[in-house]
Order: structure tokens, then sequence, then C-alpha cells
């Protein structure tokens, strides 16, 4: 099974808020990037997070499309939608420090978004008369992917750079994965 997972195009976010569950809209030009993404439109699946800038790029492409709320980006609760630097020190500062334990208020702490993205993806690698799937998704979403194929240590996971409508593919061969293309 080849498995293409896509991360959404670039959002318009000038004031640099804080965004995972909210929906942000994508940059104005973001017909250009559309137009611009090398996308193969051949696949056995498409699966997308609910997010909207997920959902116009399935649309954009005509694909036949479910959406999973485990493909949604890390829910950063009260921290929605504020500035970064808005956000109260005495909040941000133990997140900044444990960020895989402590969540926002209302939020999930990255184990609680691991176990919702490898449920996803154990569901999706077990799937049978699947030869090509795309999973159009977040950074954060495609990172944790990326972790539980690689199996590197959780705190390591923002060392891996995943741009905006960019590609990452990976092969599974029976139990085996290798990473055929990052960031194309």
């Amino acid at each position: 099974m080849e498995i293409h997972l896509i991360r959404h195009t670039a959002v318009e976010n000038p004031e640099n808020r804080c965004y995972g569950w909210a929906e942000i809209p994508l940059r104005k030009d973001y017909l250009e990037d559309l137009k611009n993404l090398d996308m193969d439109c051949d696949f056995d699946l498409v699966i997308s997070s609910p997010a909207q800038r997920c959902c116009l790029l399935a649309d954009y492409f005509g694909f036949d499309y479910t959406t999973d709320e485990r493909l949604r980006e890390m829910n950063f609760g009260s921290w929605e939608m504020k500035k970064w630097t808005d956000i109260p020190e005495e909040e941000i500062n133990p997140w900044y420090q444990d960020f895989i334990h402590v969540k926002p208020t209302d939020g999930e702490n990255l184990l609680e978004m691991q176990n919702r993205v490898r449920s996803f993806w154990s569901q999706l690698i077990t799937e049978q008369n699947i030869n090509k799937a795309l999973v159009i998704a977040h950074a954060g979403v495609i990172r944790l992917i990326l972790q539980s194929v690689l199996d590197f240590p959780l705190e390591n996971m923002f060392s891996i750079r995943i741009d905006y409508g960019k590609k990452v593919i990976i092969q599974k061969n029976d139990e085996y994965f290798s990473i055929k293309k990052m960031n194309v």
C-alpha cells in the first residue's frame, strides 16, 4: 500500500494566532496554491480532516472522500485563536516545558492526540484492497504518523519539517514501512 499524506495549503495568520481545531482561513491566494500542488488523482481511498482548510483541498480536486475526526490538529482548547503572545505565561510556560503531558485548558496534550492519530493509522494500514490512499491533514498529524512509523522519541517530532501543501509518501509492504518521499 502506498500512502500519501498531504498537509493543507498555507493559512492566513498574520497575527500569529494559536490554532488547531479552530477554523482558520487559507491565505487569500489559496487557489493559486492549490493549482500548484503536485497531486495524483488515482487514489483508492481519500480521507480528510474535517477542518475546512483540508476539505477545500479535497473539494478542489474533486475527490470522493470521507472525513475522520481523528485527523484533526491538536486541540488547543481555550488558547484557540488567541495570539501566542497573549496566552498567559503561567499557562503556556508549563506547556513549553512539557508539551507531551501538559494540556491547555479544555484542550488536549500530545499523548492524547497521539492516541487518536495512532488509532486512525492502525485502522488505515489494515485496510484490505487499498493500493493507494491519500490522507489530507495537518503538520501535527503527519508528524505523529511518522513518529509511529519510525518510532523516534515523541519529544523529537517537531524536528521534522512538514511544509504546507506538500506530501509525505509512505510505502507499506507486509509489515515494513519505507518513507519514499518527504515534502514533495
